[in-house]
């Protein structure tokens, strides 16, 4: 079978060589390319036989439709593409972003994101276009290509054509996953403006984040968890190794989450929310202006500091009085700290906790809390903080204690170390470099916000 003026044919004399495969087989949906497909099928029956009769001696075992199965999976890896490519569940790797080799990783990058540099960096993807996908066809694909391969994320074998092909498909996951964007794969306007960061930003934020990384390169403990404000997420590390990741969400830009070190003592099932008096002046002020019933709808009480209760008619909310009280929010589905509270030294009141918010944890921007620190996924960390301190506690005693919705604190008989980090680049043993925006413009590198 050979490709000739863009048609298939097969050769079927017993002295021919072998089948060969074609680079690729494009299909543009012409009456022309449906012709095009019905001689590739009938090729492929022919081969299928004459490979089965006569180089073998014996008919083909595999149907025809099972051999142009195979030979797509042929045509589709024959380059090897693929193989050069980290696998997307490759790109979580199971090293904690603190370990201590981190910051020889970050240093590697330095010198591949230098050479960039050096050599130009890379292009840009036009902006204001509508979102394109795997199928499209798009000049910006051509541009979108070659921004990839400038980064790493697509060989340059792949080609500059305007389709956006499974290879492309790939390659803007992988960059998505680097960037902590959502890998659908869409060119986006989030995706765009990620791509657009230019390479001596990237450097810049590269060296930057080294030094952050060797000031946290020393032993951390032997468990501990890691909370990266500019990633949202959290890393439960137990031996040197990743236990468990969490997404999270974190403070906005104008209720930011502190940097520190502190330990983790307790855990609070099924927690009263006591609401710091930032958010009494900021949030619940202003909405009880609005909607009166407002505090009544979210089961919170206001508490004098003898613990009588007050009405709301009692306090003149034009003014800052409500902040003299206390206000408390019961236990229950709409609390806002969810079923556990993970309580930690420090003087600012936040801690980590669940939220019945839990859609916030599907978006790609997880800057929405008042400076605390939702936890996807929290029974786990949970269960491994109990387990690794008190060990009578499992996860089947966590989930009963919640269901029964009754307070209940525990104290951890060995305290946990907690990180809360300020990490916008790092790289892992593979040389995947990652990068976050800075979104307390705290790298003083862009203005505020890169993908």
């Amino acid at each position: 079978m050979a490709l000739a003026n863009g048609e298939l044919t097969v050769m079927t004399t017993l002295d021919q060589a072998p089948i060969a495969a074609p680079d690729t087989v494009e299909v543009e949906g012409t009456s022309k390319d449906i012709c095009s497909r019905r001689s590739f099928l009938g090729g492929m029956l022919m081969a299928t036989v004459a490979q089965g009769v006569f180089a073998s001696g014996a008919m083909a075992q595999d149907s025809p439709l099972e051999a142009l199965k195979q030979y797509r999976q042929r045509v589709e890896w024959e380059d090897k593409f693929d193989a050069t490519m980290e696998s997307l569940r490759e790109m979580k790797s199971s090293s904690p972003t603190l370990a201590p080799e981190s910051a020889d990783y970050v240093a590697a990058a330095i010198n591949r994101y230098s050479r960039i540099v050096q050599f130009g960096g890379w292009g840009r993807v036009s902006t204001g276009g509508r979102p394109i996908r795997i199928g499209a066809k798009d000049k910006r694909v051509v541009e979108l290509r070659q921004r990839l391969m400038g980064s790493g994320d697509l060989e340059q074998q792949a080609g500059l054509t305007s389709t956006f092909d499974s290879y492309v498909d790939a390659a803007l996951r992988r960059f998505q996953l680097r960037h902590g964007l959502l890998p659908d794969g869409v060119l986006g306007d989030s995706t765009v403006t990620a791509l657009n960061v230019p390479a001596e930003v990237r450097l810049r934020q590269l060296e930057t984040n080294l030094v952050r990384l060797r000031a946290m390169s020393g032993f951390l403990g032997d468990r501990y968890v890691m909370v990266n404000i500019p990633a949202a997420e959290i890393e439960a590390v137990e031996n040197g190794m990743v236990r468990s990741r969490h997404t999270a969400v974190v403070g906005k830009i104008d209720r930011q989450t502190p940097i520190l070190n502190s330990k983790i003592y307790e855990l609070n099932f099924n927690p009263y929310w006591t609401v710091p008096v930032s958010i009494i002046r900021k949030d619940l002020i202003p909405k009880m202006k609005e909607d009166p019933e407002y505090l009544a709808r979210n089961k919170i009480k206001i508490l004098d500091w003898k613990d009588n209760e007050l009405s709301w008619q009692q306090i003149d909310w034009n003014t800052e009085e409500a902040t003299k009280y206390q206000f408390r929010q019961e236990p229950g589905e709409i609390n806002s700290l969810g079923s556990v509270r993970i309580n930690f030294h420090n003087t600012h009141q936040v801690y980590l906790h669940d939220t019945p918010s839990k859609t916030l944890f599907g978006s790609d921007y997880r800057f929405h809390s008042s400076g605390c620190v939702r936890v996807q996924n929290v029974k786990e960390l949970v269960t491994w903080l109990l387990q690794s301190t008190t060990p009578d506690w499992d996860r089947t005693r966590v989930d009963g204690v919640i269901r029964t919705g009754e307070r209940e604190d525990v104290k951890l008989k060995s305290q946990i170390p907690l990180y809360l980090v300020y990490i916008t680049a790092w790289a892992n043993a593979d040389g995947i470099v990652h990068f976050r925006d800075d979104i307390y413009n705290r790298d003083g590198l862009y203005g505020g916000s890169a993908g």
